[in-house]
């Protein structure tokens, strides 16, 4: 009898730790379309730069699990090579589903089961929309380009398409300004308007500090009410008061 009454006395401790370890930890699990035997690699973004956690290899049908245990909330960097990436935001506990295609994982991938890693998803999707409007800009201006090479378009009719464009991208660009500003402002405290604030349009800042600096601060005050002592909050302080001072001097 007493036997059993510690076998049931560890097991139960055994179950607590376990739980306890999962509580900590999260777990990434998906399948990635052309991702066969591949390798991925998750990194977390730290407020000192990226730390390079692991390395995951893919089975024959594209399927993964992972799990870690993050000391503190943070922003995580899953990859496939260093300019095809999606950026996760998980709490504890949570178990993240990604789907995508392995060869163009940002532009495709679909996340669920971690609410703060949705709405980063949300931001990619909308931002992938204004890369894909960059590409068809290029594309037309070269084309009118080509045409007045080959004697099939005047000058004129290039500068007039050139116009076009030109209009159609500062119409982007205000798009997506005006979605990256509101994302902020109905997330306050989120880890993930880190994410929106440096967010580019076609290597340009959405939210530049010298014109839009009220952002950092708004950003700033969020996550200083709702993540006080979370290492990305402090560094981030440090950067704002850095900025404040450098704009004051201009």
């Amino acid at each position: 009898m007493k036997t059993n009454r510690t076998i049931i006395i560890l097991a139960i401790f055994v179950a607590i730790f376990f739980s306890a370890c999962d509580k900590n930890s999260f777990t990434i699990r998906g399948t990635l379309e052309n991702g066969a035997n591949k390798t991925i690699y998750l990194e977390e973004l730290t407020p000192e730069g990226t730390l390079f956690i692991d390395s995951i290899k893919l089975d024959n049908q594209g399927h993964f699990k992972y799990s870690y245990k993050m000391p503190y909330q943070s922003l995580y960097n899953l990859h496939t090579t260093a300019d095809n990436y999606i950026i996760l935001l998980p709490d504890y506990g949570e178990k993240i589903d990604i789907t995508g295609d392995y060869r163009n994982l940002s532009m495709t991938y679909n996340v669920t089961g971690s609410p703060q890693s949705i709405l980063l998803w949300q931001l990619q999707d909308y931002t992938n929309d204004g890369s894909r409007l960059i590409i068809e800009l290029v594309d037309t201006t070269n084309y009118y380009k080509q045409l007045q090479a080959d004697g099939l378009a005047t000058e004129a009719q290039v500068k007039a398409k050139k116009a076009e464009t030109d209009s159609i991208y500062r119409l982007a660009f205000t798009a997506q300004q005006d979605y990256v500003c509101r994302f902020i402002e109905e997330n306050p405290g989120s880890l993930a308007t880190l994410i929106a604030l440096y967010k580019p349009f076609n290597n340009r800042p959405l939210i530049a500090p010298e014109s839009n600096f009220d952002y950092y601060e708004f950003v700033l005050d969020g996550l200083q009410e709702r993540q006080p002592d979370n290492p990305h909050t402090i560094h981030f302080k440090n950067t704002v008061e850095r900025m404040r001072f450098q704009l004051s001097q201009q």
